[in-house]
């Protein structure tokens, strides 16, 4: 997974967008990756991958790299295209690797306007919600199957797959004797969630996921961690991800109080420290530590954390040092 520079977008237009699919083939052969699932959106892609090579690094730092100076040049542009390093997840093959095709390719429609953006899902806690009418269940049908780009007409059968897309696999779970039968059962199980809602919660597994698999497969994740692979960008996070509570209380220890006598003191630095260390350690997004810090906006959960940023940059000792402490004692 990867997005544009301060979420901005990745793709003007359609030219873009085929260019990067140009890119997918020539990794694949480059590389030797297997891509299972695509799909681009306005300012963000996710890639389903296979490495059997170990060298999920190289592929996409030549991927990522290759598409920002085409894009920049096609677009007289400079500077970074991207966010940053893109972000990996480990994934159970088998059934898991079925969901998150479909996961993926249910992105178009999963989007403000289909009553499917992120906010109107949140109460549901799953990828989709069910249609509220016949009617907006065949416009979520209409956006889905005439999306180009993304795996998902391939796998439905609504177009021919190109050469580098490998889709035996995500297809023999659906079941048939025949490549036209599976096809059939995929897209009927796919756009079968567009009407009577997306009952699986991996879009929310999805998230901040360190694994995603059964239990079984996550718990030998974790038990791997010294031999998982550098390049996988979850392996810190999977050493560092801890709970709200986790940090407040070590944030408490720091301070020799209490949270309920300094969260709410005009002038505490120590809520600011809070959540800039959550920030970094619990995955949370900015409106789910303003939520779990009291109710604070957003807005400025951002600047509690920006306000820590800068004084660690000024080298402002004390601040620096009860930071380290705070990490340290949630062995971070």
């Amino acid at each position: 997974m990867n997005r544009g520079i301060d979420r901005g977008r990745l793709f003007r237009n359609d030219r873009d967008r085929q260019h990067l699919l140009e890119l997918l083939g020539v990794l694949a052969e480059r590389y030797g990756v297997e891509v299972h699932a695509y799909v681009l959106m306005d300012n963000h892609y996710h890639l389903a991958l296979r490495i059997p090579e170990g060298n999920l690094s190289r592929g996409m730092q030549w991927l990522n790299v290759s598409y920002s100076i085409w894009y920049n040049r096609h677009h007289r542009r400079v500077g970074p295209l991207f966010q940053g390093r893109f972000r990996s997840v480990p994934v159970e093959d088998g059934r898991w690797l079925c969901h998150l095709s479909q996961y993926l390719h249910l992105n178009p429609v999963r989007v403000k306007g289909h009553g499917l953006a992120w906010r109107q899902r949140t109460e549901e806690g799953l990828g989709l919600k069910e249609a509220s009418s016949m009617k907006e269940a065949a416009e979520r049908l209409t956006v889905l199957r005439a999306y180009r780009w993304s795996s998902y007409r391939a796998y439905a059968g609504y177009q021919v797959a190109p050469d580098w897309l490998r889709m035996d696999e995500i297809l023999g779970r659906a079941g048939g004797n025949s490549q036209t039968v599976r096809q059939r059962h995929y897209r009927k199980e796919v756009e079968g969630y567009l009407r009577g809602g997306y009952k699986d919660a991996l879009a929310m597994r999805l998230r901040h996921a360190i694994a995603v698999g059964a239990d079984g497969f996550a718990n030998k994740v974790k038990q791997g961690l010294g031999i998982v692979p550098r390049e996988w960008s979850g392996k810190r996070e999977l050493r560092g991800r801890k709970t709200f509570a986790e940090v407040v209380q070590a944030v408490e220890q720091v301070k020799g109080e209490k949270w309920e006598r300094f969260v709410g003191r005009y002038g505490d630095w120590g809520r600011d420290l809070a959540l800039a260390v959550a920030r970094e350690c619990t995955g949370l997004t900015l409106a789910e530590l303003g939520e779990a810090a009291g109710g604070m906006d957003y807005a400025a959960v951002s600047e509690a954390v920006r306000r820590v940023a800068f004084r660690r940059r000024q080298s402002e000792q004390p601040l620096a040092q009860v930071f380290q402490r705070a990490n340290k004692l949630l062995n971070i």
